[in-house]
């Protein structure tokens, strides 16, 4: 994932929790050590994964929703670091990471269907009229070989688009 997380918590420990997720889940990881930091943080960057402090969360409900709306199509975690460990967290973030690609994964290939199938339609009307043309006894001569280039291109464009559609992870 190019995007990283961001962790949005004020509990001692944070600094040696990024590093380890740093590692184990080879993402860039920043943390906000206060609400308008993490309000800030979200103003000038875009993230994969978004952690907080469930504590945080309770204690300014209204500040929380500014937040969720804020992080954009990252994915929320409420954490409770002082119930549950980094050792955890690594875990929670990389399942939200998991998530978050085959949810992206999906959403590439329903967008490539749907170009897919209207420039096959496209594609194919402009082959079946090039060949038409090129049929018709009054077309001239000097006219044929530039439909032949025309049934071609539109042959090429459509074998590169089903080249392509199917290299879409």
């Amino acid at each position: 994932m190019a995007q990283g997380v961001l962790l949005i918590a004020m509990v001692e420990g944070i600094a040696s929790c990024m590093r380890r997720m740093e590692e184990e889940l080879q993402v860039k990881v920043e943390a906000a050590r206060s609400r308008r930091e993490g309000l800030d943080a979200l103003r000038c960057a875009d993230y994969g994964v978004v952690v907080i402090e469930e504590s945080l969360v309770e204690g300014d409900p209204a500040w929380a929703d500014e937040v969720w709306e804020l992080a954009g199509s990252a994915v929320p975690l409420q954490f409770n670091f002082a119930i549950s460990g980094c050792g955890r967290l690594c875990r929670e973030v990389r399942a939200a990471i998991a998530r978050r690609d085959r949810e992206q994964a999906i959403a590439r290939r329903s967008v490539a269907t749907e170009i897919e199938n209207e420039l096959k339609s496209s594609l194919t009307g402009l082959l079946l009229q090039s060949e038409l043309a090129m049929r018709e006894p009054a077309v001239p001569a000097s006219l044929e070989p530039k439909l032949k280039h025309v049934v071609e291109m539109a042959g090429a464009i459509r074998d590169r688009l089903r080249r392509r559609i199917e290299a879409l992870p």
